[in-house]
């Protein structure tokens, strides 16, 4: 059974269907669509020094954000760009809690769901995350079937294993920041669902989530 993390001041929030949202979120990860976050009034991606990075697509954005924020985005081609933030952590591009270019904002603020980090069973970082922790602890999903709530243990398992078993990577090579880890459990989770796993060894069962893992992104190049 999955048990929710504790939220602040006895707060929960409603995160929707949990079977509807990982088929979603892992139709984002594939880039088909965007995610539909509930937030509210809650500016907390905008208020957590993200750097933003800006596709050479996001040619709207581009025509927004004055070139003093931007900056070439490393390891990327000529033409991805990266938005920096104030000392403050806020997006240069929030003007009064409101983003001033919501309708032209790139598609890394659109794809941005922190309830990746509620599935996953972990918070999206250290203090400068605190208002996204809160929210990641306040959410709580609703499950149509048992094989939802087996999905949601699943992606949890799978977060917990990429973190404590970097060992048995190959070269201990594994994702240790909280998105990352996020997205590759929801990427990976059905490893856990499978007939077996107990039995595996875990030098077997990382050798499965990597496999899997390029399985899913091999469908990003079709």
């Amino acid at each position: 059974m999955v048990k929710p993390p504790s939220s602040e001041n006895g707060r929960h929030i409603a995160a929707g269907p949990f079977g509807s949202w990982l088929s979603q979120m892992r139709e984002c990860l594939r880039g088909n669509g965007g995610a539909e976050v509930p937030c509210g009034d809650c500016t907390g991606c905008c208020t957590s020094s993200y750097f933003i990075h800006i596709r050479p697509e996001d040619s709207h954005t581009l025509a927004k954000v004055p070139a003093r924020f931007l900056a070439r985005a490393p390891g990327r081609p000529r033409g991805h760009m990266l938005m920096g933030f104030s000392p403050d952590g806020l997006c240069p591009m929030l003007k009064e809690s409101t983003c001033s270019i919501y309708q032209q904002r790139p598609r890394s603020c659109r794809d941005y769901d922190c309830r990746i980090f509620a599935a996953a069973g972990i918070d999206a970082g250290g203090e400068d995350k605190a208002v996204i922790n809160r929210r990641v602890r306040a959410w709580r999903f609703t499950y149509a079937s048992e094989a939802d709530r087996r999905a949601h243990s699943a992606v949890r398992t799978a977060a917990r294993f990429i973190q404590k078993q970097r060992a048995t990577f190959p070269g201990g090579r594994v994702p240790t920041a909280p998105s990352d880890i996020a997205v590759l459990a929801i990427k990976v989770y059905t490893v856990f669902l499978e007939a077996g796993t107990k039995s595996r060894s875990r030098v077997e069962i990382a050798n499965a989530i990597i496999s899997t893992s390029q399985e899913f992104d091999k469908d990003l190049e079709r």
